[in-house]
């Protein structure tokens, strides 16, 4: 594979010299993901505190699917359905769990079908808690990264600036330690590869997984300045606790300033991509591996099944002109990325993996697949958040609105989305719904029976 130029940790876009290079076929495709960043928080899905001028281009030109979830809105669990496109019982099933190094996954898809793939940052997925790791943190052994050919990333950590990243073996690899703050630095490091990328004839899947938004909510001064947390306007269902209000607009005054300056270096890997000649036959796709709670229903972080944990941002973007834009209403799962992605280049999709391509909503004249009106929620065992949900759970959310989730043998909530978007009436024993609950029950058991998870239902003769 070709290598990176590693000792050009900070090259800017504005370094770049326009290079006339002719379109590959099939095409290329990127991912480029935000940790914890909740599919409310973005200037055209109407939150009034962000700005993301470039994502809202993104989408504008692109395909949103507004109902998209994080299927397990924890980082291992979805990240390993992810990248193996499996649900997490099969391959990631709880926090610092690994992926099963023989599982294979959508860059050994890619890979096979001659492709070049690469990944930038966060990983996560080795079975390692970073705190107990030393200076400069846990190094992932080659035979358990994915198999992406190109590797240049990192566990895990909570520091976001001066990070450590590694990749390569035996000779040729490297442990060094970036400069400044993660998102810019990986940025460099991913717009640098697009320039080796632009001089080969080798369509490419690369991969920029990004700490920020998560916590600690700390960017650089010049992106938190513009959201001071008296003028930031919270979600209707953040209790009217003082105390919680006030750590909650501390919190997201450094949250929207991560997001607005991922958005900024989204603007830059467009700048590059059209100034190496690659903007035409690129797709790019934007997400994220969970939401972030702040505050809403007096919770945090994630883990929990409702909206502000489970919803995620999705947009297909970049690519030819002429190819379908708009919202989409489909509830799009955390393994339906791999399926889709693959269906975007016109590749094989292997039937090992078990989501569903949407790519027909983006490419014209391309015939659709029969589309599950439902998505299935999970958390497979404890979290051990201290103010998040810390039991398994079970769930649905279906396209025409509804969500329910259950624990071990007992009904949970029940929402209907389309008049109760907060959340604010729970329904699950309200026994004037009892017939949609038991629908939705046996919705949720086909779910649990047909990807071969076990979970004990509510009695159905209450439901």
């Amino acid at each position: 594979p070709i290598r990176l130029n590693l000792e050009r940790l900070t090259t800017a876009a504005s370094d770049l010299h326009d290079v006339s290079v002719s379109s590959p076929t099939p095409p290329n495709l990127i991912w480029i993901f935000g940790d914890q960043h909740r599919g409310q928080a973005l200037g055209f899905r109407g939150d009034p505190n962000v700005r993301t001028p470039h994502l809202d281009r993104l989408a504008e030109e692109g395909i949103v699917f507004e109902q998209a979830v994080a299927g397990s809105p924890l980082c291992c669990p979805f990240r390993g359905s992810l990248i193996s496109g499996r649900y997490p019982h099969e391959a990631v099933a709880g926090h610092q769990y690994q992926l099963p190094p023989e599982m294979p996954t959508v860059a050994n898809a890619f890979n096979d079908q001659g492709y070049d793939t690469a990944y930038f940052g966060k990983w996560h997925l080795d079975g390692f808690d970073e705190r107990m790791a030393e200076v400069g943190g846990h190094i992932v052994p080659p035979e358990r990264r994915g198999g992406f050919r190109n590797w240049c990333a990192y566990q895990n950590n909570m520091s976001q600036y001066d990070g450590w990243i590694h990749g390569g073996e035996g000779n040729t690899a490297f442990h060094r330690q970036m400069s400044g703050y993660e998102t810019d630095a990986l940025t460099d490091l991913f717009i640098e590869r697009l320039r080796d990328n632009a001089n080969s004839d080798q369509p490419f899947f690369s991969v920029l997984s990004i700490q920020p938004p998560h916590q600690p909510y700390n960017p650089p001064q010049e992106w938190s300045r513009g959201y001071p947390p008296e003028s930031i306007k919270l979600r209707p269902n953040v209790p009217p606790y003082p105390e919680l209000q006030e750590a909650v607009r501390k919190d997201l005054s450094g949250y929207y300033g991560m997001i607005e300056n991922l958005d900024w270096n989204i603007g830059r890997i467009r700048e590059a991509l059209d100034k190496r000649g690659l903007s035409e036959n690129t797709h790019i796709v934007y997400f994220s591996d969970h939401g972030d709670m702040h505050g809403s229903h007096g919770l945090s972080r994630k883990t929990s099944p409702l909206e502000e944990s489970i919803r995620i941002p999705c947009i297909i973007g970049g690519g030819r002109a002429g190819q379908q834009t708009g919202a989409r209403d489909h509830v799009f799962n955390h393994v339906d990325f791999a399926p889709t992605s693959l269906g975007l280049c016109g590749l094989n999709v292997p039937d090992w993996l078990v989501g569903t391509d949407y790519s027909a909503e983006r490419l014209p004249g391309k015939t659709a697949p029969e589309y599950p009106d439902s998505a299935y929620l999970q958390i497979v065992g404890k979290t051990a958040f201290k103010f998040s949900v810390d039991r398994p759970w079970r769930g649905i959310v279906t396209r025409d609105g509804w969500k329910y989730a259950i624990l071990e043998g007992q009904p949970w909530m029940l929402f209907n989305l389309n008049e109760d978007p907060y959340e604010l009436v729970n329904l699950a024993q309200v026994r004037g719904h009892r017939e949609q609950r038991q629908k939705l029950q046996a919705e949720l058991e086909s779910w649990i029976k047909r990807t071969g998870d076990t979970f004990t239902l509510p009695d159905p003769g209450w439901s």
